[in-house]
């Protein structure tokens, strides 16, 4: 009993899965892989001896019979369902007949490269919002159901593990547990004595920053995963900082099994810092690290090339054909000027800092930087809101003591680094510690000014105001924005503001504010709530720019508070302006004061640089990683100018044209890396090749909606189609509509609305559900009909047999629904299952035999006229004997065993193709026909007299 045999177990037929010494995977004739039960051989010969039903014993796929003989369209409605219900696919690309999502063109090109090295070492740089998850979950996905991995573990910061929990469960079926310091007290609960839940979980997502420590790294790398995804890697290089050098040592120590899968993921790889650059390459090949980068030789390239990739969206929308799935980001700018009010603050507050900036010139360095980063922090509060101005000021005179050993990385308010999410609560530790060198004088102007913010009303507030008429603007072009802000105080400030000037002219407008103050799985329920309102404002600080992607609910951005550092822009944007974005154009608007040399600095110094240079690049490039000339250039261009800044901008200071300096240098060598590995040697033509060869096997998108549809319209459940959105349908929910539907079919349909919209193309249009081969309600549809179908039911949708007169062909033609099982061999791995369902035909009594090719169009051919009863039966009754005697036929020059053996070479030189590395060849690799095949259906095609 060999892989793809049907045997009789417990009084049902299965097909045999996988088979060892010990066990068989046995899954049911008719069902699904996930219905797969495991057989022990010897207790079921022991216990065949008793109860005969217990015994294993070889069967066969039952032929048609002709009780029932239907139409042409009931067996292609059965051939749909055949093949949307496959999931050991045949084709190259195993693992699609699992995912839930339709992956775009260049998101294989990752996963082909993959396939070509073993093991798998690769770095994905591809640009921020392209679907790099998607990308490591293809590779993730394959390679388990190949059997070549069985356990996985995500590497990532905190706040993104429950996006790749999610991630991996709705798009991949990967069932993963998160493992981080809030879950492992629960999770090591539901382990048996003797294991670790390293061991226990087959599929982690774990919080780097939990494992990196010595008490966790230690049992995870007692027993670690076949495969390793680092998401964000650039932050596991060495740096500055404890962290990153633990993150990088529990990397290098995985990375040091040469047998150990390891994928990494960032978009931004290169800091600016070559050792670090060499150090993340390293892990992929110890040889890597000393090259040097710059000076490849094209042997170097070419092996470098192998397992690394790195493109921009302009890479992929001039190369690939579906680029366009990327919505077009438009920036736009806007304005305010300071009221009197705000004005008088400003200046006050700015006079102070200054004041403590240029007296501070002659301490000690550390000393005069803490006077810098307490002046810059003071001015951002001041000029992000009254509110967060006033608490700031507040909190200061609580007199609040600051532990003494606590690390400077802590006060880098000014400039927040990639790798951590900045703080967003106003920086009240920072001016604590300032205080001590502060006057009685200079401390009672600071309550002066805490009075003065305090004063201000929102109708002073211009910088409010405006903010309010631009989101108006927004609402009314049909946009639901997101505005970002630095500060909790601010944040909530607006929101409010918001909600009360909204309330006149959107009545139906949601306001919701989020910030770092609730619980991230609270701020992920809030924001998929919002997404359901039909108008609607979300207001949130930085906790949100990484971790939660918000292109399916949101398409505009506003900056209210501008971020100090050009990538927080970019992670700010990317959240809306990603692969998955519904609407073709988002809006990104740059919010600041005309009159606020606040905004002046950061714009001139920082973002003009930045929007310069994506606009040439065609993506964002990390300003350099010396936090401390940023922050030297940034108090320069404030405190120590003839002038203020303020716009338009006079001739940039030396600080600042050394800092562009670099910047430039960076991008130099961003743009000769990315031309050199954005993979062009995998040609468009080429994957498209072989996700059309997956199509056939599994069905693409459009044979999905036409399933979907006729078989809605024979069970009798209504869809209408949008008038206003291109490939959108409305599924009625109405309790009388669905009175006559089969119970199995209304469980996969929403229990509540009156309708239930949704889209069979991918990204799918606002407010619509995507429907795939593999989404619930298409599984039920397939399985009710498919099963119905082999019961032989009167009343089934779908029938195995049928018989037409048609002018579609000159001979009497058969057309066969095979259902071929075959065995994939790889090297070092036992054989796996493989399937498909393909139409083949025959015209007379075998005379002539048609390709599949030749076959599928006539599965289609339209009846021409009546065929009486006792006719149609005759016709399919004669033509089941003769494909009984072909499956009993064991001489060579079988012509239906010729047809599916050349398929199984064909799918073999599709394999091989897959993963073929250059100038080798896939030994051990092959795949072979299983005898006999099953068939599904039968169609017999009488021609029209006189056609």
């Amino acid at each position: 009993m060999d892989v793809g045999s049907i045997v009789r177990f417990r009084n049902r037929d299965w097909v045999v899965v996988s088979e060892g010494e010990e066990r068989i995977l046995l899954r049911p004739l008719t069902g699904t892989s996930d219905e797969v039960v495991a057989v022990h051989r010897r207790l079921c010969n022991l216990l065949g001896y008793t109860f005969p039903s217990e015994r294993l014993s070889p069967s066969q796929f039952p032929l048609p019979k002709v009780d029932s003989v239907a139409d042409a369209q009931s067996v292609l409605l059965l051939w749909q369902a055949g093949r949307l219900l496959l999931r050991e696919g045949a084709a190259p690309f195993r693992s699609f007949g699992r995912i839930s999502i339709r992956p775009r063109t260049y998101q294989l090109v990752p996963l082909m490269m993959a396939l070509r090295l073993h093991p798998v070492r690769l770095l994905v740089a591809d640009d921020v919002g392209v679907g790099k998850t998607v990308e490591a979950g293809l590779i993730v996905r394959e390679l388990w159901d190949r059997g070549e991995i069985r356990r996985l573990a995500v590497l990532c910061p905190p706040y993104l593990c429950d996006w790749w929990q999610k991630e991996l469960e709705e798009k991949f079926h990967l069932e993963a547990v998160v493992i981080g310091s809030g879950t492992i007290a629960s999770l090591e609960r539901q382990v048996p004595p003797g294991r670790t839940v390293y061991e226990h979980f087959p599929v982690q997502v774990i919080s780097i920053d939990f494992v990196k420590h010595s008490r966790n790294a230690s049992p995870f790398l007692l027993s670690p995963p076949d495969l390793v995804i680092v998401d964000e890697a650039h932050g596991v290089v060495p740096g500055r900082g404890m962290d990153r050098h633990l993150r990088y040592e529990l990397v290098k120590e995985l990375a040091s099994d040469p047998k150990r899968h390891l994928i990494l993921l960032t978009a931004t790889p290169h800091s600016g810092i070559p050792e670090a650059f060499q150090k993340l390459l390293g892990l992929l090949d110890p040889r890597f690290e000393g090259w040097k980068f710059t000076d490849l030789t094209e042997a170097e390239r070419a092996e470098l090339a192998r397992h690394f990739v790195q493109r921009t969206r302009r890479d992929i929308e001039e190369q690939w054909k579906d680029g366009s799935c990327f919505p077009k980001r438009e920036p736009v700018d806007a304005t305010y000027r300071l009221s009197p009010a705000y004005r008088r603050l400003f200046e006050a507050v700015y006079d102070f800092c200054t004041e403590i900036v240029q007296s501070g010139k002659d301490l000690e360095e550390h000393r005069r930087r803490m006077r810098w980063w307490s002046a810059l922090a003071l001015l951002r509060c001041v000029m992000s809101s009254p509110r967060a101005a006033q608490v700031a000021l507040r909190k200061r005179r609580r007199g609040e003591e600051f532990a003494p050993e606590e690390d400077e990385e802590d006060i880098y308010y000014a400039f927040e680094p990639d790798n951590r999410t900045p703080n967003e609560e106003v920086p009240t530790p920072l001016l604590e510690r300032v205080e001590a060198d502060l006057s009685r004088a200079e401390k009672d102007r600071l309550r002066r000014l805490e009075e003065m913010a305090s004063g201000i009303t929102e109708e002073e507030d211009t910088k409010l105001q405006g903010c309010v008429e631009e989101v108006r603007k927004l609402l009314r072009e049909g946009y639901h924005p997101v505005i970002w802000c630095f500060y909790v105080e601010t944040a909530e400030y607006v929101a409010e503001a918001l909600q009360r000037a909204l309330a006149g002219e959107f009545p139906d407008a949601h306001v919701l504010c989020l910030t770092g103050r609730i619980g991230e799985e609270e701020r992920r329920l809030k924001v998929k709530e919002l997404m359901q309102k039909p108008r609607r404002v979300l207001v949130a600080t930085d906790c949100l720019s990484e971790g939660v992607n918000l292109q399916e609910g949101f398409n505009a951005v506003l900056h209210y508070d501008l971020p100090w550092n050009p990538n927080r822009l970019e992670q700010r944007e990317g959240r809306v302006d990603r692969y998955g974005q519904k609407t073709p154009v988002v809006k990104a608007i740059r919010y600041y004061g005309v009159d606020n040399p606040v905004d002046g600095a950061v714009i001139g110094v920082l973002l003009n640089k930045a929007r310069e240079i994506r606009k040439t690049l065609g993506t964002y490039v990390p300003i350099p990683e010396e936090e401390q000339l940023v922050v030297e250039t940034l108090v320069h261009a404030l405190f120590f100018r003839e002038e203020q800044m303020s716009l338009p901008f006079a001739e940039p200071e030396p600080q600042v044209e050394e800092l562009h300096k670099r910047w430039d240098l960076d991008v130099r060598r961003e743009k000769e890396n990315r031309t050199r590995f954005a993979q062009r040697a995998l040609k468009p033509e080429e994957v498209e090749r072989e996700l059309e060869a997956t199509d056939r096997v599994l069905g693409d998108p459009e044979a999905v909606r036409n399933f979907v549809l006729l078989t809605c319209q024979k069970l009798g459940i209504t869809l209408e189609k949008d008038r206003r959105l291109k490939g959108v349908w409305h599924v009625i929910l109405h309790r009388a509509s669905l009175a006559g539907v089969p119970e199995v079919i209304r469980r996969a349909l929403p229990d509540s609305g009156e309708r239930w919209t949704v889209s069979f193309e991918s990204p799918t249009p606002e407010g619509a559900e995507y429907i795939g081969r593999n989404h619930p309600f298409v599984t039920a549809l397939a399985r009710y009909v498919f099963e119905e179908a082999l019961e032989g039911k009167d009343e089934a949708v779908a029938s195995r047999c049928g018989a037409i007169r048609t002018r579609a062909v000159r001979r009497l033609t058969s057309l066969l629904l095979v259902r071929p099982r075959f065995q994939l061999r790889l090297p070092d791995r036992p054989p796996l299952l493989a399937e498909e369902v393909v139409v083949v035909g025959f015209e007379g009594f075998g005379e002539k035999w048609l390709s599949p090719n030749e076959a599928l169009p006539l599965l289609h051919a339209e009846p021409s006229s009546n065929l009486p009863e006792r006719e149609k039966r005759e016709l399919v009754a004669m033509m089941r004997d003769e494909v009984q005697r072909l499956l009993e036929e064991t001489q060579d020059g079988n012509p239906l065993r010729t047809l599916l053996e050349r398929r199984a070479q064909e799918l073999e030189e599709a394999h091989r193709r897959v993963r073929q590395s250059v100038g080798q060849r896939v030994r051990g690799l092959g795949v072979q026909l299983h005898w006999p095949p099953d068939i599904l259906g039968l169609l017999v095609l009488q021609p029209e007299v006189g056609a």
